[in-house]
């Protein structure tokens, strides 16, 4: 019992003697880094698909050593099952390290080590603590280090993100094809620079947006062989130290069949065990998917800025009221979201560069940061991208009144006219419609620059949105 009363185990570790809670699943070393690392108030039982996929890993080492001949049946089979409630979250609560901290995830191996051991010690029927049977090193960790197991298992983490957030971008991707077919008639001015440029239709607007998104799932979806390449069987620095000669292809083996991913051995364990390249890749790609989702979402409070004094093209459903002021005043709150998503990952990429590039030797030190920003930049950008689509882009109307007199009286038409006047004396007509009291069609016909029927055609905006071929 400790000093407080409370029911207690002591444990002992190469640096002496620590009191842990007696029914706690997490051990000495696991106590130290809480001591050692409290940092962000975050642990790592939060970061679900991390977990998931410790315990994938862990299931696939206790397996391949069983074949090997380094577990007998009962130690096996009592890892086994603590690996699977590991996987299922059950055992989230003794994931207590914080997500950063210092030793290359040391902490988090650790802490899962003990976990298990000490959850397969229950199935076996003795208490927390008997490492005499199962202890955390010599049994569950067999055949492994850090610097395998938790590269492997940020990978396995990193691609079961990707895998909801391309779905994700699937959806975003349906709601702008929809809203596209809704206003692929409507003839709008498209601007370049803020300014006016020529015709479009707001159909060919969203059909761009839909384009961009679907652009990122694919290039997501391209990432994820390079993520089930694994160092699995490297142990400390890629030489498989400790590891017995058959060990690296049954582990990986064991992981393909547990995750049910076609795992791959990286050809050089060595490299593979200091390189954070893939994870560069990754931050890079969610930068590219935030930073043009951004865009999108800039371009849509742009179009529906107003109601009265602005652009007002399309009208965002009103989700809330926007002032505490100014009764009546509703903000593009969903769009808005997204930005600040957007900001928050491309920080994240920073993060992982400067990680990624602070490597040294062997090893990568600081693969928990890169692994955190990784984790919350997937999970934040799969939340944004479902709201946008869900709040927001499913409910946009256009204003298309508002767009047709503004199209109809709008000099970008003059555009069309450059085939058959020229640019320089195309110009000089715009200029003078501009800063004068005649339009640009009744300069043209009063000039007898074109007829009737030429100039209804070069500047009917039906006529220069592309979606249609041009008279013969």
């Amino acid at each position: 019992m400790s000093p407080d009363g409370v029911v207690a185990r002591t444990e002992t570790d190469s640096l002496g003697e620590v009191t842990i809670p007696a029914e706690a699943l997490w051990g000495i070393h696991t106590a130290r880094a809480r001591t050692n690392f409290p940092i962000t108030g975050r642990p790592c039982g939060e970061l679900r698909d991390l977990v998931w996929a410790y315990g994938a890993v862990k299931l696939a080492a206790c397996r391949a050593n069983a074949e090997e001949g380094l577990l007998d049946r009962a130690r096996a089979q009592a890892i086994a099952e603590a690996c699977h409630e590991l996987m299922r979250g059950d055992l989230d609560r003794e994931l207590l390290v914080d997500r950063i901290q210092g030793g290359a995830g040391t902490s988090t191996n650790m802490n899962v080590n003990e976990v298990v051991a000490n959850r397969a010690l229950r199935f076996l029927g003795l208490a927390p603590g008997t490492h005499g049977v199962i202890d955390p090193l010599d049994h569950v960790n067999r055949s492994q280090s850090t610097n395998d197991t938790y590269p492997t298992a940020v990978r396995l983490a990193v691609h079961r993100g990707i895998e909801r957030l391309v779905p994700a971008l699937g959806r975003l991707t349906a709601e702008f094809e929809t809203r596209s077919a809704d206003f692929r008639d409507i003839v709008k001015i498209g601007r370049t620079q803020l300014q006016d440029a020529v015709p479009m239709t707001l159909g060919q607007e969203f059909a761009a947006f839909a384009e961009t998104v679907r652009e990122d799932a694919t290039r997501l979806q391209e990432l994820l062989p390079h993520l089930r390449e694994v160092n699995l069987g490297a142990t400390a620095i890629g030489t498989g130290i400790t590891a017995p000669a058959g060990y690296r292809r049954r582990v990986v083996s064991e992981l393909a069949e547990v995750t049910g991913y076609p795992m791959t051995s990286a050809s050089d364990l060595v490299e593979a065990t200091s390189d954070t390249g893939v994870f560069v890749l990754t931050s890079g790609l969610l930068k590219r998917c935030a930073v043009k989702l951004s865009k999108i979402s800039n371009d849509l409070r742009l179009l529906s800025s107003g109601p009265q004094a602005g652009l007002r093209e399309i009208i965002l459903p009103p989700v809330q009221a926007g002032s505490s002021i100014m009764p009546g005043k509703v903000n593009p709150v969903i769009p808005e979201t997204v930005n600040q998503v957007a900001f928050l990952v491309v920080g994240a990429d920073t993060t992982v560069t400067m990680a990624a590039e602070a490597g040294q030797l062997q090893l990568n030190a600081f693969g928990p940061v890169i692994a955190s920003s990784l984790l919350d930049s997937l999970a934040l950008l799969t939340s944004a991208v479902d709201l946008l689509a869900e709040r927001c882009v499913s409910g946009i109307r256009a204003d298309g009144a508002s767009i047709t007199a503004r199209t109809r009286g709008s000099l970008a038409v003059a555009t069309g006219l450059v085939p058959l006047l020229g640019y320089t004396p195309t110009a000089a007509l715009v200029k003078e419609a501009l800063n004068g009291p005649r339009t640009l069609a009744e300069l043209v016909l009063e000039r007898g620059l074109l007829d009737e029927e030429q100039l209804n055609a070069a500047l009917a905006p039906e006529n220069l949105t592309g979606e249609t071929a041009p008279a013969p």
